[in-house]
């Protein structure tokens, strides 16, 4: 195998190493898995993964009590 130097953002790699932590595998296994992906001419890109990994890296929420507001309350003028 061939080793990768790569150079990232501190906060990135701690994102993915929280990431990784989570699914119980390392962040050289996710950049792997992510590459051989890519290089399968076979795998056709899902639309739905990518929309589901960017809604990863968003850190958005109703908050921890949830929605405080009705529709009705939204639509008030």
């Amino acid at each position: 195998m061939a080793n990768l130097t790569l150079t990232i953002d501190p906060d990135l790699l701690k994102r993915a190493r929280m990431r990784a932590l989570e699914r119980d595998t390392s962040v050289n296994a996710l950049v792997r898995e992510y590459l051989e992906r890519l290089g399968d001419p076979a795998e056709k890109p899902n639309p739905l993964e990518g929309f589901l990994a960017l809604t990863e890296l968003v850190h958005a929420s109703s908050g921890p009590g949830g929605r405080t507001w009705t529709r009705d309350e939204l639509y008030e003028r």
